[in-house]
């Protein structure tokens, strides 16, 4: 065995982090999580999501969860001066990540031809709502808006109801995997040529990646999905059903598994029946299931309901809120939610990505920046600007117009600005 102190799957990765609110930030908070060195560029203003709440102690939840294991430098982009300090940081990172309206970058003077002439091997990973190019490039788009157009919200909610939105910003968290899944594709092409390459992903392009068993079932029927509400829009007994006290999820997906729940009810008359033999039979018969289902669950409590079904080896859940999932024993066991110190945020616990690599050591899972707090320490050590050289740049407003030494204790990283000096 190696006596070498385990490493994490991105330790000595450098990124320059442009993006704000929610795709972008969660893309470079999962590459953090495995030892990514992440620059978080903000304007003097800082990210939107500072000011959004819920709040605690005057720090966002959203811009604190977002942004973990991040270190930020406050640059005004409008300035010459600013964009100069980024032409020379770009030869100094592996990436940069960005989520500006298309064509913004570009004329700020930090687009992917100016910032790859610059670095050569630079994967640039560009994330807005419907990609650089198409007619619809140009256009605005929040979370809401791409699950309008992508054909997620038309398939949810109740068929007699309106279009439902998704109880999350699942648009937005989409993008940000594909993009951090991107971001590591074209950095191993990067090994393998020595070129690096424009990474273009679209909010809108994702979303309907996503939507495995809606483009299936159309591909193959020309039927786009509809509203079912809570059942599965294919497959019988297959959603939530109603008990003596609340609700319950089942899965069934084959006939063994039907028979089973029908035995556990006391109804071997339904599993034995051939005209509901196949999942299709099942499906369009789902009304008369679900009535056979709750009558029998109405006199049973919902733990009553799964230890039944579970016993008889059929997937069956209660229906749990976010705290019961966070705090339930499967979750503290494999560690989903990590302390992390934070003088402004007592008894701060932070989701970290999830996947396990045995392999390697553990997540980082350090707290979000102040806003500014590694001016100093980056240009310096980055980019060796000295003292003067800084008192210049602070006196030009390339920090902003009243930017001050933050009073927040630097956090311990792991990860060090340590690459070749320019």
């Amino acid at each position: 065995m190696s006596n070498a102190p385990p490493i994490r799957p991105l330790d000595g990765l450098r990124i320059l982090d442009f993006t704000r609110v929610l795709s972008g930030p969660l893309a470079t908070a999962l590459l953090a999580d495995l030892g990514a060195e992440v620059i978080k560029v903000e304007p003097p203003q800082g990210d939107d999501y500072r000011a959004i709440g819920p709040m605690r102690n005057g720090e966002s939840a959203l811009f604190t969860v977002m942004n973990r294991n991040k270190k930020s430098l406050v640059l005004d982009l409008k300035l010459p001066a600013s964009i100069a300090l980024i032409h020379d940081m770009a030869a100094q990172v592996d990436v940069v990540v960005e989520n500006f309206r298309p064509g913004v970058a570009d004329k700020l003077g930090i687009g992917s031809q100016v910032l790859r002439a610059r670095n050569p091997k630079l994967v640039y990973v560009s994330v807005s709502g419907f990609g650089q190019t198409g007619p619809m490039a140009s256009k605005p788009a929040y979370d809401v808006i791409v699950q309008a157009m992508s054909g997620i919200m038309e398939a949810t909610g109740d068929p007699n109801g309106p279009p439902t939105l998704v109880g999350e910003a699942i648009s937005d968290v989409v993008a940000g995997l594909f993009a951090s899944w991107a971001t590591l594709a074209a950095l191993h092409q990067t090994n393998r040529t020595g070129e690096g390459q424009h990474v273009d992903v679209a909010m809108f392009d994702t979303t309907l990646s996503f939507l495995a068993t809606s483009v299936s079932r159309y591909l193959f029927t020309g039927k786009p999905a509809k509203r079912v509400g809570n059942r599965h829009p294919l497959s019988a007994p297959f959603g939530v059903y109603k008990a003596q006290d609340g609700h319950f999820a089942l899965a069934v997906l084959n006939h063994k598994l039907f028979a089973a729940v029908t035995h556990a009810m006391g109804r071997d008359d339904l599993g034995q029946d051939v005209t509901l033999a196949t999942d299709e039979q099942r499906s369009d018969r789902e009304p008369e299931l679900r009535a056979a289902i709750e009558a029998w669950a109405a006199h049973h409590t919902v733990d009553a309901v799964v230890q039944q079904i579970a016993a008889a080896g059929v997937p069956v859940a209660p229906i749990w809120n976010i705290e019961q999932a966070l705090t339930s024993p499967q979750a503290v066991a494999r560690g989903l939610l990590q302390p992390v110190e934070d003088a402004r945020l007592p008894d701060l616990h932070l989701l970290t990505q999830p996947v396990k690599f045995g392999g390697s050591a553990p997540n980082r899972a350090t707290r979000a920046p102040a806003l500014g707090e590694h001016n100093e320490d980056i240009l310096s050590i980055l980019l060796g600007c000295g003292l003067d050289k800084l008192a210049e740049l602070r006196l030009a407003g390339v920090f902003g117009p009243a930017a001050t030494p933050t009073s927040i204790q630097p956090q311990t990283q792991t990860q060090t600005l340590a690459k070749d000096q320019p």
